[in-house]
This record gives C-alpha cells, sequence and structure tokens, in this order.
C-alpha cells in the first residue's frame, strides 16, 4: 500500500450545544458523504450515529464538539467521527454499550447502535473528566491493516483556516509523518503549511533530511514555518527524526516517554541545521507530535488507560485538555504497528 492523508481532506467541525446542533451535524456529514459518494445505507448508518452521538453529548454533558472527517485509505474511503465533551463521564461503559441501559429513561439503544454500526469504534470515558468517542464507518469492506493513527486540526477561534498541517504517508517499508506550523496564523500561515504538504507528498520516500531541504526550497515564497519529519522503518523497529522551530515530537512506550529535539529556524527562511535523530521505536509505541498551540505540560500516565486508546482518541482528548487557546492547535498520534 502506498498512500499520503493530510489535514487537508475536508472535514467539520461542529458545536453541540442544542438541539438544532444535530440536524447541523447531519447536514455536515452528508455533505462530507456525498463527497466519497457512499451509498444510501452507508449514508443512512451515518446519519445514525452522527445523532446518537450529538444527542448523547447533549443529554449527558451539556453538548460538546464534534468533528467529522474524510478518511482515504488504499482505493477505500470512509468518514471518520470524534465526539469530544467535558461531562462526568461514565462510570461502567460496557454496561452503557449494552441495549436497553440508560440513566435518562430513553431506550438505551444509542452506544449500542453506534459500536454496531462502525467499522471502527473506541472510547475513552473516565469517571468526572469528560468523554470521548472515536467511529470509522468505511465504504468498502476493509481489506487492509492501516497502522493506527488520529489527528485533530483546530484554527485559532476568530480564524476560518488553521496554519498549522499534517500529512502521514504509508509505504511498503516505511511510515511517513510530517507537521508544519506556519508562522501566525491565518490564511498566509495555512499557504505555508500547505505547501509543506504538497513537497512531502510529491516524494515521501525521501530521507529526513531531504525532505526538510525540499520543504526549505517549497516555503521561500511563504512566511514560513516550524517543521518536523519523522520516519519509521517498521521492520528495524528504528523511527529517523529531524525538526525546525517549535513542533513538540515524543515517543511513548511502557510508560516511559523520551523527547526529540529540533533545532532553532524557520523552514523557507532561516535553517541554520538539519539534524538526523535515529531513535530505536519497538511496536506498539505512541509517535505523538503537537504544534505549540498545545501546552506541553501533559503526561499520559495521569489518564489511566488513555495510552491503550486509539491514537485519535488520544489526540483528541490532548486537543481538548491542553490546548492554549490563543494560536491554532494540531495534534497527530501514530502507534507502530507489530509488523511492517
Amino acid at each position: 500500500m502506498e498512500k499520503i492523508t493530510h489535514s487537508l481532506v475536508p472535514h467539520e467541525w461542529t458545536s453541540i450545544q442544542h438541539a438544532s446542533d444535530i440536524a447541523a451535524a447531519r447536514r455536515s456529514g452528508q455533505r462530507l458523504a456525498g463527497d466519497i459518494k457512499l451509498n444510501d445505507v452507508k449514508c443512512g448508518e451515518l446519519a445514525i450515529i452522527i445523532t446518537e452521538l450529538a444527542t448523547n453529548m447533549l443529554k449527558h454533558a451539556n453538548g460538546g464538539r464534534l468533528l467529522l472527517t474524510q478518511i482515504h485509505a488504499d482505493n477505500n474511503v470512509g468518514i471518520e467521527a470524534l465526539a469530544i465533551d467535558e461531562g462526568p463521564g461514565i462510570i461502567n461503559l460496557a454496561n452503557a454499550l449494552r441495549d436497553g441501559v440508560s440513566s435518562t429513561g430513553t431506550a438505551g439503544t444509542g452506544l449500542g447502535a453506534i459500536r454496531r454500526l462502525t467499522t471502527e469504534f473506541d472510547a475513552y470515558t473516565p469517571p468526572g473528566n469528560g468523554s470521548i468517542f472515536f467511529c470509522r464507518l468505511w465504504r468498502d469492506v476493509v481489506s487492509f491493516d492501516l497502522p493506527q493513527f488520529g489527528a485533530v486540526c483546530v484554527p485559532l477561534a476568530s480564524e476560518t483556516e488553521c496554519g498549522d498541517g499534517w500529512a502521514l504517508s504509508f509505504q511498503r517499508r516505511q511510515i511517513t509523518l510530517m507537521m508544519a506550523d506556519g508562522l501566525g496564523h491565518g490564511p498566509d500561515a495555512a499557504k505555508a503549511a500547505k505547501e509543506a504538504i504538497d513537497a512531502v507528498a510529491q516524494q515521501p520516500g525521501r530521507r529526513v533530511t531531504d525532505q526538510i531541504n525540499a520543504c526549505h526550497l517549497a516555503l521561500r515564497p511563504t512566511r514560513g514555518a516550524a517543521l518536523a519529519v519523522a520516519v519509521l522503518d517498521p521492520v528495524a523497529q528504528e523511527l529517523v527524526f529531524a525538526g525546525v522551530g517549535n513542533i513538540s515530537a515524543c515517543i511513548v512506550n511502557d510508560d516511559q516517554s523520551k523527547q526529540l529535539v529540533s533545532h532553532n529556524g524557520i523552514v523557507g527562511h532561516n535553517v541554520r541545521k538539519v539534524q538526523e535523530f535515529n531513535i530505536p521505536c519497538p511496536a506498539y509505541t505512541l509517535i505523538i507530535m503537537h504544534s505549540d498551540g498545545v501546552n506541553t505540560q501533559w503526561d499520559l500516565d495521569k489518564h489511566p488507560g488513555l495510552a491503550h486508546c486509539h491514537p485519535a482518541i488520544i489526540a483528541a482528548l490532548l486537543l481538548r485538555d491542553f490546548s492554549r487557546g490563543r494560536d491554532d492547535a494540531t495534534v497527530l498520534v501514530l502507534r507502530t504497528p507489530a509488523t511492517a
């Protein structure tokens, strides 16, 4: 399989604060589904998933946010949904997923229906610390083993375009991760991030320093960006990383974390040094990258069980709980596969 996925795919954030927002979220989902030509049955299933996720947030958490994103892998396409709230959580998730269980007097089939209809499903609902639900609905039967990854990308509240960008390339012998943070925010920052994504997409199999140098040339007409690139060899279980500017990156394995080092500079304008670091990266290691719109003072150990959740849930929690709120914010998480 050879595929690149990135933050430029269509996606929509919907704030769920009122019953009318549920219909708005459904319309967003149907637009995204129409673009990738989901059939009527899948569109109906997607509508049920969105309705149940949004209704659950309203009933139990007084609202939250819903992220809907197109996903592409190999020749397959689908829709991903992330429901994020700051409500009371769920004491017994396994029980709540059973049909007929409800704390509000309803039929109690919502969460069970979500799990049955989705191709991929996970949830993190610690009591007293909100809930995050992750769902993926693929158009076709999944015939490939896609490494687990998740990403969230949100612009500054006053902007419509995000100045951050991320990209993932899945190839036969390596996985490439890239994150860019265009200087400032708004359309000019977004243009810098897009140029970085386009540069990596042209030759994702190149070595790390070559990719950063290619981005440096591509970003010269822009305001520039902080940028980091990592290339994983799943067979050798080794990660090669290099960064310029304030992209944070770390690997988490066996309850231990290691910060990856970037050098000062602005890709596109002022790159003094690009240095590659080779880091052992066993199977099931988490590779986490985020822009400076997310505070670095997080610790997965303070969230019991989170490290074992789907990477999309980890990305969503870091955005929810550690976003600075005064800049674009992006988190990308990959769990290294057991085999190549």
